[in-house]
């Protein structure tokens, strides 16, 4: 399944945005089905999880970096990946993925099973 990521830009720090993940190109994807979420790369770093949702319980992850400041969610009438990101900092700047993966936990980013191209979250003033 091939993900379409959307809502990256450039903001100052301490502000907000909501990033986006739907799988147009694919009606009967459904986001509830899946363990799903986000990671992002920042040049010359390796990927890392940012939080993803468990789809047998609904339980959510978040890396420790990102704990108070981001929120991940699913909309199911839009059958929409989101994720709440407020309180930015120059640290989260990073190209972000939304994808499917085995695990919803630390190892999210090393069990991908889909994913697409990420979208670019700038902070910086």
């Amino acid at each position: 399944v091939q993900l379409q990521a959307s809502g990256g830009g450039l903001v100052q720090p301490g502000g907000s945005l909501t990033l986006s993940c739907a799988a147009p190109a694919a009606p009967g994807f459904k986001v509830d089905d899946y363990n799903m979420g986000w990671f992002r790369q920042a040049p010359g770093k390796e990927r890392e999880v940012v939080a993803c949702i468990r789809y047998t319980d609904r339980v959510r992850y978040y890396t420790d970096s990102v704990k108070g400041r981001f929120t991940i969610s699913t909309d199911n009438a839009k059958n929409t990946l989101y994720l709440q990101m407020d309180n930015l900092k120059s640290e989260d700047t990073a190209v972000y993925r939304c994808a499917t993966a085995a695990f919803c936990s630390k190892h999210f980013a090393s069990s991908v099973h889909s994913s697409g191209q990420g979208t670019q979250v700038t902070v910086s003033s």
